[in-house]
């Protein structure tokens, strides 16, 4: 089913690309970064975007590069999931505050990227074993909409570029 899931995630996002594309092609990592940044902006010109009256809890995704390359890439996969599944949770709850247009098709694009990160990495076949959630990442609350977007680029430009420039050395050649 992992297998099936990336494929279907790969096919809906870049037309016909093969299950390795994510890994191996880093101009794919490189467009997720683009279209953060460029979904950041956007956010960031919304006209009257409220400020959350019931804060969004984010993870704290700042990481030393020296600590990241020293932990085990299932740590690596577990940290990042346990950042997404809080980012999911943060996006959800500020859409249910949100009721501007521009800000609320902002974060409805946010929600599915995220998500579908956060399934793909769930499903993916792993040697450790399926992800079980129940981890507390670091976090921290907002009530600026903007931070949540800052906080997904961060996470994509970060931890998630490194961890799969991390898996394409070993599965690309």
């Amino acid at each position: 089913p992992g297998l099936l899931f990336l494929t279907s995630f790969l096919l809906h996002f870049e037309g016909h690309a093969s299950p390795t594309r994510l890994i191996c092609d880093n101009r794919l990592i490189q467009k997720y970064i683009e279209e953060a940044k460029d979904m950041e902006k956007k956010a960031g010109q919304c006209q009257a975007l409220p400020t959350l009256s019931c804060p969004a809890v984010l993870p704290l995704v700042d990481f030393s590069l020296q600590q990241w390359k020293s932990k085990s890439r299932e740590t690596k996969r577990r940290e990042i999931l346990c950042d997404l599944a809080l980012l999911v949770g943060a996006v959800a709850g500020a859409q249910s505050q949100v009721t501007e247009e521009c800000g609320a098709w902002q974060l409805s694009q946010l929600y599915r990227r995220t998500n579908s990160f956060l399934l793909l990495l769930q499903t993916f076949s792993w040697k450790e074993g399926p992800w079980e959630p129940g981890c507390s990442p670091h976090s921290m609350e907002q009530t600026h909409i903007t931070s949540i977007f800052l906080t997904y680029r961060q996470l994509v430009q970060g931890k998630l570029h490194f961890f799969f420039h991390d898996l394409a050395k070993d599965s690309c050649k």
